[in-house]
């Protein structure tokens, strides 16, 4: 093991950039340090309550450390110019421990190789550790006072991860280590860093991610209806064509989690998938992040300073992803979207009222099942993509939605007990203000075989209404406003109330059933002891 210290302030430039945390800044570096043999031993950190650049002796700070159980201290606040002189006591001490040895490299952010940190980078000059740090003007000091600085780097275009990414990789290269960049969710198991991020591909988490501009898509749509609103209309061709750069977008930061870095290569890879549609603005997406965190570690390797890591790695991987959708995989992904569009489209005309049968009826199995957010959802977007509504998002609304409602609501009105109506009133509301959360049903439904096959019932019903009517409309909204959304207002209210009103009437039932069974049994067994 190799023991490193931590040593600098919240900076200049650094205070916009994660300087105005300290704590999440100082556990990005203790988060990759964890993952290889370098501890972190020792921490001078000076955090002020706002940019260096425009600091005063009397503006507001306070010191960081850390204590022998690697949790991060923040001493009691004071002003600078009382913090600077605690912080000149525990330079002394850091020099101390680097004389003896007992410090192995430093990490230098916007340090003050003048006062606060002149007797740490004193002794590590003259013990010549390793030195990796940000913030041009410190760092040109410190090499200038014959440090052995390795690794130096201004703080535009980085972030706390790409910090300490470059830091850790620097110093383990130093040192012979291995290292591999923990660029994701986990622990501090290094095993659990995927090098390209393919575990991070989740389409299904994508498109829940990207749902909120398909519904402002949709609400653009419907006040362009609306009388004098009619210049929405244009608004509303933006919007459609700004979709695959929202899904690049999320994509690209849900595959290479670098944050800003994804960012940008999302975007450009999404401006350049637009002729795709969605699926090539996912595909762009993907590749980008894929193609940022391959660039990003290459980058970093070379030692690359860390402000062109970023801009390089951001640029390139946008441009390479989105030159491919761009000129070779994007007419094939709008070819494919416009295939399952047409497949949809020719299944409902041959029979619309069996089509939304079969779809209600089948709903509450797919998100039972886990099919639903895989499989339904991405259809739902891709009819969005063209109309701003959608056969199958109707059914999600009358055969999920109001039929969850409908339960919910009988187990407030006529509960088996009363436990059961605290339970659904949440759910209720829920249903019926956000048109989401039908996983509310689900205990009701588990509990009673008359509720689950109500549940289906009522979703088959509602289907088949939506068949009935041609209805094009979407969940996730309000309910009393999902109408206004729809190509068939009155239709959709229609198709709407009768499976809520069905699911309701069926689940008060279910539920009054048990209670008349076992009076019933009451009286037998009375009358047979009266004959008796």
């Amino acid at each position: 093991m190799k023991k490193i210290g931590i040593i600098g302030s919240s900076g200049g430039n650094l205070y916009n950039l994660g300087g105005k945390d300290p704590k999440k800044l100082l556990a990005e570096i203790q988060n990759q340090t964890n993952s290889t043999e370098l501890e972190l031993e020792t921490i001078q950190f000076i955090a002020a309550n706002e940019s260096m650049d425009a600091a005063k002796p009397t503006t507001i700070a306070s010191l960081w450390t850390i204590n022998s159980d690697g949790e991060f201290t923040q001493h009691s606040e004071a002003t600078l110019e009382e913090i600077n002189q605690q912080a000149r006591v525990l330079d002394e001490e850091i020099a101390g421990k680097i004389l003896a040895g007992t410090i192995d490299g430093l990490i230098v952010m916007s340090g003050d190789p003048k006062s606060a940190n002149q007797q740490t980078l004193k002794a590590a000059a003259e013990k010549r550790i390793p030195i990796v740090g940000t913030g041009g003007t410190s760092m040109a000091l410190i090499s200038s006072m014959g440090a052995n600085v390795i690794a130096t780097s201004g703080t535009t275009g980085t972030t706390n991860r790409t910090r300490a990414v470059s830091f850790v990789t620097s110093l383990t290269n130093h040192f012979g280590f291995s290292y591999r960049p923990l660029l994701g969710k986990h622990d501090n198991n290094n095993d659990l860093s995927d090098g390209l991020g393919l575990k991070n591909i989740n389409i299904r988490g994508i498109m829940m991610s990207a749902l909120p501009g398909f519904i402002a898509m949709a609400l653009i749509l419907a006040l362009s209806k609306i009388p004098g609103f009619g210049m929405l209309g244009d608004v509303f061709d933006v919007l459609i064509g700004a979709l695959p750069v929202i899904i690049a977008v999320i994509a690209a930061k849900q595959v290479s989690e670098l944050d800003e870095v994804s960012i940008v290569a999302g975007v450009i890879a999404g401006v350049l998938s637009v002729d795709g549609g969605i699926i090539g603005g996912m595909i762009g997406g993907i590749l980008a992040g894929l193609f940022v965190r391959v660039l990003f570690q290459k980058f970093v390797k070379w030692r690359f300073p860390m402000t062109t890591v970023n801009i390089a790695a951001g640029g390139f991987a946008g441009l390479i992803a989105g030159l491919l959708i761009y000129y070779f995989i994007g007419p094939v992904a709008l070819t494919l979207g416009d295939l399952i569009k047409q497949v949809i489209e020719v299944t409902i005309a041959f029979n619309p009222i069996i089509a939304g049968l079969i779809a209600g009826v089948l709903i509450w199995p797919a998100i039972l099942g886990g099919i639903y957010h895989a499989a339904i959802l991405p259809i739902v977007l891709l009819e969005m993509e063209r109309t701003g509504n959608s056969f199958l998002g109707a059914v999600d609304m009358v055969g999920l939605v109001m039929v969850a409602a409908g339960i919910n609501l009988a187990n407030i009105i006529s509960p088996r007990d009363k436990g059961e109506a605290a339970v659904a009133t949440p759910g209720f509301a829920i249903n019926v203000g956000f048109g989401t959360f039908v996983e509310s049903a689900y205990p009701f439904m588990f509990s009673s075989k008359w509720v689950f096959a109500g549940a289906l019932v009522s979703g088959g019903v509602g289907g088949a209404l939506v068949g009935l009517f041609d209805i094009r409309g979407t969940a996730y909204v309000p309910t009393f406003t999902a109408p206004l959304l729809a190509n068939n207002p009155l239709g959709f209210i229609i198709a709407m109330l009768v499976p809520f009103a069905l699911a309701l009437t069926i689940t008060i039932l279910a539920n009054r059933w048990p209670a008349k069974k076992v009076e019933q049994n009451v009286h037998q067994d009375e009358n047979e002891k009266i004959s008796v």
